[in-house]
This record gives C-alpha cells, sequence and structure tokens, in this order.
C-alpha cells in the first residue's frame, strides 16, 4: 500500500520537527523551574549568548518566553476546543441516534463492537468520530440513498479511518500545524495527509469489495448532494465526502495516475532554513 507508507512519512516529518522543538521547550521550562540542566538547550544557548543583565539580555529572555507561552497557548486552546466539540457532537449524536436502525445495520455487516452508530438527519452523513474508540456514524437519508453495495463500501471506508485512528492523527498534525506555523513543511504534511488518508481508505474499501464500483457510486451520488463541511471547525472526524473527493476520482479513474502531492520550493525552503538555524545552534554550542 504505497499511499499508507506515504502518509506514514508525511507524519512522521511533521512529528520530526514537532519533537524536536516541543522538547526544548519541555527543557527551557524544566530549567527554568527545578534548576539547570546539563543537556543542552537550544533556548538557554540563546539567552546566554548575552551577557546577563543587558537590555539584549532581558529582551531575548522575554522573547523566548513569549515565544514558548504562545506556542503552549496555541496548544491548549486547541485542545480545550477539541474537547469541547467532542462533547457537543457526542450529545447530538445521542440525541439523533436511532437505536434499532443502529442495532439493525451492526448485525447485517457483523460488527461485533457494535461500533456503527445511525442517526435520524436530513443529510447523507457518513463520518468516523472519536479517538481512543472512535465510531462511525450513518444516517438514515444516506442509508435510504445507497443500495447494498454502496453502503458497504462507504462502511470499510470508515472502517479504515477507524483502524488507523485517522481521528486523532489528523488532529495532532492541525495542532501542530498551527503551533509551529513558521515551518511550512507542518501545514504542507497536515493538508495532504488528509489526502492520503482518503486514498488509503478508499483502497481498503476497494480491496475489500473486490471492485471499485460500489465505492464510485456512492461518492458520484454525495457530489450531486454539493455537501460542503468544514473540516476545520471538526478534526475529530474523518468523513466520507469531505474536499478530497477530486484526488480520490482520480484515484478511482486511474489508479495509475500520479496524485499532486508536491511541495511548494518556497515551502522547503523556509523550513530548511529554520531547521538549519536551529543545527547550526546546536553545533555552536
Amino acid at each position: 500500500m504505497i499511499w499508507k507508507q506515504k502518509s506514514t512519512a508525511v507524519l512522521g516529518l511533521a512529528l520530526f520537527f514537532a519533537i524536536i522543538l516541543f522538547v526544548q521547550m519541555a527543557m527551557f521550562l524544566v530549567n527554568t523551574l527545578f534548576g539547570p540542566l546539563e543537556l543542552f538547550n537550544i533556548f538557554n544557548f540563546c539567552v546566554s549568548i548575552f551577557e546577563k543583565g543587558t537590555f539584549a539580555y532581558y529582551a531575548v529572555l522575554i522573547i523566548v518566553n513569549v515565544y514558548i507561552f504562545y506556542t503552549v497557548f496555541m496548544i491548549g486552546k486547541k485542545i480545550i476546543q477539541q474537547v469541547l466539540v467532542l462533547q457537543s457532537f457526542q450529545s447530538k449524536i445521542h440525541h439523533l441516534m436511532n437505536k434499532g436502525k443502529s442495532q439493525q445495520i451492526n448485525q447485517i455487516y457483523n460488527r461485533k463492537n457494535d461500533d456503527i452508530v445511525v442517526i435520524n438527519h436530513n443529510n447523507p452523513l457518513a463520518f468516523t468520530f472519536g479517538f481512543a474508540n472512535p465510531v462511525i456514524v450513518l444516517s438514515t437519508t444516506l442509508i435510504e440513498m445507497l443500495d447494498a453495495k454502496e453502503l458497504e463500501a462507504v462502511i470499510y471506508h470508515e472502517t479504515s479511518h477507524q483502524r488507523y485512528y485517522d481521528g486523532i492523527k489528523v488532529f495532532i498534525l492541525q495542532m501542530i500545524s498551527e503551533s509551529i506555523w513558521y515551518i511550512p513543511l507542518t501545514r504542507w504534511s497536515y493538508q495532504n495527509y488528509r489526502i492520503m488518508i482518503e486514498l488509503v481508505a478508499d483502497i481498503y474499501a476497494i480491496n475489500r469489495m473486490g471492485s471499485e464500483l460500489g465505492l464510485g457510486s456512492a461518492l458520484l451520488k454525495l457530489i450531486k448532494k454539493q455537501l460542503k463541511i468544514n473540516t476545520n471547525l471538526t478534526p475529530a472526524m474523518v468523513h466520507f465526502a469531505d474536499s478530497t473527493v477530486d484526488y480520490r476520482l482520480q484515484q478511482l479513474i486511474n489508479p495509475q495516475q500520479s496524485i499532486p502531492v508536491k511541495v511548494e520550493t518556497r515551502t522547503i525552503v523556509i523550513s530548511l532554513n529554520v531547521f538549519i538555524l536551529i543545527l547550526l545552534l546546536l553545533v555552536i554550542a
């Protein structure tokens, strides 16, 4: 599964930058609160360049503290927002849940964990929801709109998101891209990871179904509805018919065709310059 390998590489790229910076921030905070550490810390090094007690020293110290506070604030804000979104959606899903239809669908598709929830809704909805124990949510309108093969393909597609915990991965990437936005490759990773996991889920469904017909037919029916979903507000939810549909249709029509997920030169240059600066400081130290 080449797209699975590519998506893992993209996820790893963003985590690589994030782990380096977040570990350094944590070390600086520990150093400030509990005393000096023997390990090198880039933020302490930046401050130590200037003579203690000078204007430059305090200016850099303020900048470093503001930067770390900003990053921690952004991460905390995003986590709180997500918790509130999760609680809100859980409440709505519980309120809209069609217990009889949910039980029926779980029995038909042999879902031993009863992890498919059917909700009463006028829009054709299909998404994977949650982090630790993701569930598949289908609307009654979607079930009525699709035939048996199409619905089975949609369920397999969402099962891929559920199996690989795509919801929490997308959320982590979104959080990284917003907190360290000055490394553009993190934003690129977030945007392209969303495309890649949909292609992975489509391939998973096609392999289980033995054909792309059910999946392609379901996609076309949902495209006709012209649904517009703001995925930025619901990163914990991985939708079946989101903004990646164009790429997925290309994949279905011509599996050998390359999907355009190239990195812009400007993005690479800026990201490398920032990272090289970090490495230079490490070498100088």
